[in-house]
């Protein structure tokens, strides 16, 4: 018979870090009434709790207005951790295991004005040309470039988007946009071919905490053996992969 181990953690502490939460997300500043309707604590603990979180720099009270925003300690460690684990530091070890389990190649491509640029790759045993490598912007075209297209929100998109879709005809485009809409929802895009005859590729998302698009993990291969669907195993396991990268950064989905 096995014993089931629980995770014993700290109450308090537990609920201190439900206060930062809810003040994250809440993205306003809220004011002791707000927090205390949400959290549904005493007005005694509750302070205690704000006096100490104040006190510490993990949240601050505007004098003027009485209400609470999260503290400069918390962008400070945030900053720290960012410049602790750049994304290619923290992606190369699961690219090792991808690459393992698939015998694929797989590259990180990271957003640009130009659109996906290739900025690491870990090739399979064998030797095949993608059709590309390091610094390359890879084309709409890619099932990189439908995924930057259905998830990057920046401005600097509309111009890449309406430079690369002015190469399309009208029921390119149509299949298109309903490519874009698929990988929102599945967090998958694939694509037979784009770049090299008999080579294929499919694409999964790494996004932040404000769902944000970091960069785009691409599984590369002949034809025959790149999965075309999110629910083949190797295309499930990939995205379980860019989704603990994700989570790393924050991301909830």
């Amino acid at each position: 018979m096995t014993t089931e181990t629980k995770t014993v953690g700290i109450q308090s502490l537990q609920i201190g870090l439900n206060i930062l939460e809810i003040l994250a997300m809440e993205k306003e500043p809220l004011k002791f009434t707000d927090i205390q309707n949400l959290t549904a604590m005493t007005k005694s603990n509750l302070y205690k709790y704000l006096s100490t979180l104040s006190q510490f720099g993990l949240i601050y009270r505007n004098p003027h207005t009485n209400a609470y925003t999260l503290g400069h300690k918390l962008v400070q460690l945030g900053n720290v951790a960012l410049g602790q684990s750049s994304l290619i530091e923290v992606v190369i070890p699961y690219f090792k295991k991808i690459t393992e389990k698939t015998n694929l190649t797989v590259l990180l491509a990271v957003p640009s004005k130009k659109g996906p640029l290739i900025s690491y790759i870990l090739s399979a045993d064998y030797g095949i040309n993608i059709g590309a490598q390091m610094g390359t912007h890879l084309p709409i075209t890619s099932s990189s470039g439908v995924v930057f297209s259905a998830f990057e929100k920046d401005v600097f998109l509309k111009e890449w988007e309406e430079e690369e879709r002015s190469k399309f005809n009208e029921s390119e485009l149509q299949q298109f946009q309903v490519e874009k809409e698929k990988t929102r929802g599945l967090f998958f895009a694939s694509k037979t071919e784009p770049l090299v005859k008999h080579v294929s590729s499919f694409s999964v998302p790494i996004l932040n905490f404000n769902n944000e698009l970091l960069g785009i993990i691409t599984i590369v291969g002949i034809t025959e053996t790149v999965p075309k669907s999110a629910d083949h195993p190797s295309g499930e396991y990939v995205l379980n992969v860019a989704m603990e990268i994700s989570e790393y950064f924050g991301f909830k989905k």
